[in-house]
């Protein structure tokens, strides 16, 4: 940390990384009930597999796939194109230096301090683009558990086995592809840092109550509850209620 890193500085940088890695650590990773809309999907995408293997015709499956890994793999190239374009940036830093130190409302820090901020930022988008392309390996790993999923009709001592391992690599490669789709949000955030050390703290806590809204709170959340309330398959467990 530069030398003339604010206490503030600090404390909002430690904000920030608590709050960004934190929570996707328990978004994603948090076992035991489900409290949230990635643990719902969870049970979502078994019933999805299970499914599947109900079917002698899958080709809706596979088309939802590639669907996704479409997806992922637009933001992958949008990712590079923002980096590209930040270490343009990063190469007229004293230009933009000058432009921002000139704004009224933003703080005075050298530009050292200055380089250590963009260098954040350039870090969240390297850490997102690593992830999408990590989500799109896992994807061509589903790709090869689907191809290779057994006929209909399909042994009843497989059906768990299958579904659940397919359904395991699914919530991997998403929960990557969701990681790398995080790192926009906070990249936001820490945008703010540039201008305030205490808006870095209010925009990285904005960033986490949306976040955290949309888990546990949003419209999407009780239709996914709904949903698996009225169509959970035998063998995956209904939501318990909140």
């Amino acid at each position: 940390m530069p030398l003339d890193a604010s206490p503030l500085d600090v404390a909002a940088l430690a904000w920030f990384l608590l709050v960004w890695l934190g929570y996707g650590r328990v978004s994603d990773r948090v076992t035991g009930r489900a409290v949230s809309l990635n643990h719902h999907m969870v049970t979502l995408r078994e019933v999805w597999m299970r499914r599947m293997l109900q079917r002698d015709n899958r080709i809706m499956d596979s088309q939802l796939i590639g669907h996704t890994v479409h997806s992922v793999t637009f933001f992958a190239s949008t990712t590079m194109l923002v980096l590209a374009g930040l270490v343009g940036v990063f190469g007229g830093v004293d230009r933009v230096y000058e432009v921002v130190g000139a704004l009224s409302f933003t703080v005075q820090t050298s530009k050292q301090f200055f380089e250590a901020k963009m260098l954040l930022v350039i870090g969240i988008f390297v850490y997102g683009f690593f992830k999408f392309t990590w989500s799109l390996r896992q994807f061509n790993y589903l790709c090869a558990l689907i191809g290779s999923a057994p006929l209909n009709p399909v042994p009843p001592e497989q059906v768990d086995t299958t579904a659940r391992t397919t359904a395991m690599m699914l919530t991997e490669a998403m929960g990557s592809s969701n990681a790398g789709m995080r790192s926009y949000y906070f990249a936001f955030a820490a945008i703010a840092w540039f201008i305030q050390p205490w808006l870095f703290i209010v925009a990285t806590t904005w960033m986490l109550a949306v976040l955290v809204t949309r888990q546990v709170r949003s419209r999407s959340f009780m239709a996914i509850i709904d949903h698996l309330r009225q169509h959970a398959a035998p063998g995956a467990r209904p939501p318990e209620e909140g």
